[in-house]
């Protein structure tokens, strides 16, 4: 039987964890508040890290989605207009007009 890598990295994982709870079981209260607090400041920069990316990401694709938009015009400048005639067909009710054929209508 041959040790493959997942059973490895279970072997150095459990290891690992083995030597962290023993290490925070030998600290002293005031190192395990210490190292408490230093969690929550990384914890509290990096949600705020998060929050502002959100709102990066939201403003990044809010101006790629109007350079796209402004593309769009620039190469197909009849599209808008067509659209809105189309739509604006559709929301009245009416069908566009497309090709039938019937197959065999006397039979």
């Amino acid at each position: 039987m041959s040790v493959n890598n997942k059973h490895l990295a279970t072997i150095l994982l459990g290891a690992a964890a083995a030597f962290g709870a023993y290490k925070y079981s030998t600290m002293t209260e005031e190192e395990k508040q210490k190292m408490a607090d230093s969690l929550k400041d990384k914890f509290h920069k990096l949600k705020d890290e998060a929050e502002s990316a959100g709102t990066t990401a939201k403003d990044y694709f809010s101006d790629l989605k109007n350079k796209a938009t402004d593309m769009f015009k620039e190469h197909f400048p009849g599209a808008e207009q067509h659209f809105e005639d189309f739509f604006k067909s559709n929301t009245q009710g009416d069908v566009p007009a497309s090709p039938t054929t019937e197959v065999n209508p006397g039979a």
